[in-house]
């Protein structure tokens, strides 16, 4: 037996965690640079506030209406959640975190356990120690459990916690449950599902298997199809495994010089060694995009993408860094007026055994960086992000309005909250 835990409006809730006054009434989080809206609060649903909205339109089509609006804030989301996660790692006998928001639990071994007893029970626990609501499915394989889920958040009868342990409970849930909502099947495969009378997860796990191989020649639709049938068939691996590490963002304007963009570059590619540190891989490519305002047609356009290769895979925030700012050199180019950028880490391996070349660094200048690694993540762990930072990672551009900006400053964030539990200047004081 699988279950899936799974934040209820994730960031929306986190933000009344510290705004218990919010409650009940609309709330949105905005998109970086405060572009356009990415959470709801139900009541926020209910207005007919659709996700992607750009935020301008707000004012617009919800005239004087009460709307609690807040800049992403993924500092806060992403210690919050850590919290809930340390709860579903005491109280299962195993768990996979799946994203922010999501923990896969797994039920094997158990003995007789009463499923939807400890679903709801771990639910008022969370709500008690963290303040953040969540919804849990639980089924034989992960994507009836992620269907499970979905229930258990829309309908209250259900306390939080769905359970589907029987043949019945399937065939009655797939009945109920649109194609374009299954896990597994994107976008393109649920239009044209949609398009072939396949309407229900129903529809689609009543086809037969030669036609779904047919149809799609696709290992993940297949295996879709075979979950919902009852079989249990995505291995826990590769849900875990991670081929690339992204990050990248719009800029708060548009910068021309070369410097300025190298903060920004910088910084992603110091966030991708943390990432790769964190879960305990290292990374044998660097790869850095750039590109201006598609959408200035009065200005010159210009978009490239290169990689490097490094001789020896590492999570090393000096080298990847150093790496991505080589690689941005090659593609910067003149009078062009750059609006994004961003850094991708790739062949991601286990940090152990590294494959380490003669002529490249010795074991003895591995171990020194990786300590050296280890002091600021636990000093930025206790004194909040980016407390300590490497040279390049700060910098005043020109094309920036003259600011100085680092990862967390760069972009537009006016109604962003603060950070209680992690940054001590935002700690709150009581009257």
């Amino acid at each position: 037996m699988y279950g899936i835990v799974d934040c209820d409006n994730c960031y929306v809730s986190c933000e009344r965690v510290f705004r218990p006054d919010l409650n009940g009434k609309p709330v949105v989080v905005l998109s970086n640079n405060d572009g356009c809206v990415v959470a709801r609060s139900n009541e926020a649903k209910r207005m007919g506030i659709k996700a992607g909205m750009p935020y301008y339109q707000l004012a617009e089509l919800f005239p004087n209406q009460d709307i609690a609006v807040f800049s992403s804030n993924y500092e806060l989301y992403g210690e919050l959640t850590g919290r809930v996660v340390e709860i579903i790692r005491k109280e299962s006998p195993a768990y996979f975190r799946y994203s922010i928001d999501e923990c896969f639990v797994y039920f094997n071994g158990i003995g007789q356990l009463d499923l939807k007893d400890w679903g709801e029970k771990l639910h008022k626990r969370i709500k008690r120690s963290v303040g953040i609501p969540t919804s849990i499915g639980i089924a034989t394989n992960k994507t009836l459990a992620k269907m499970a889920g979905h229930f258990a958040k829309k309908h209250l009868g259900y306390h939080h916690c769905c359970l589907i342990d029987n043949d019945e409970k399937r065939v009655k849930a797939l009945k109920l449950f649109p194609i374009s909502e299954v896990w597994g099947i994107g976008r393109r495969y649920a239009t044209r599902l949609q398009a072939m009378g396949v309407q229900t997860a129903f529809d689609f796990a009543e086809r037969n298997l030669s036609w779904v191989r047919a149809t799609f020649k696709n290992i993940v639709v297949e295996r879709t199809w075979r979950e919902l049938n009852g079989e249990d068939c995505i291995p826990n691996e590769e849900l875990a495994k991670k081929k690339s590490i992204c990050m990248s963002r719009s800029f708060n304007g548009m910068i021309t010089d070369l410097d300025g963009l190298r903060t920004h570059v910088s910084n992603f590619a110091a966030r991708c060694a943390e990432k790769l540190r964190r879960q305990g891989t290292v990374a044998s490519i660097v790869g850095v995009f750039l590109h201006t305002n598609a959408f200035r047609e009065d200005l010159p356009q210009y978009w490239n993408f290169q990689e490097m290769r490094l001789i020896t895979p590492t999570n090393n925030s000096i080298a990847i860094v150093k790496a991505a700012n080589n690689v941005l050199q090659k593609l910067y180019r003149q009078d062009y007026h750059y609006k994004k950028a961003g850094v991708i880490v790739m062949g991601i391996a286990p940090n152990a055994p590294i494959q380490q070349d003669f002529f490249d660094i010795t074991a003895e200048q591995i171990e020194k960086l990786r300590r050296l690694d280890a002091i600021v993540d636990h000093l930025n762990k206790i004194n909040g992000t980016e407390f300590i930072v490497l040279g390049s990672q700060q910098y005043t551009s020109k094309g920036c309005e003259g600011k100085a900006y680092s990862f967390a400053n760069a972009i537009k964030h006016e109604f962003r909250s603060k950070n209680p539990t992690t940054r001590w200047k935002d700690i709150i004081t009581l009257k």
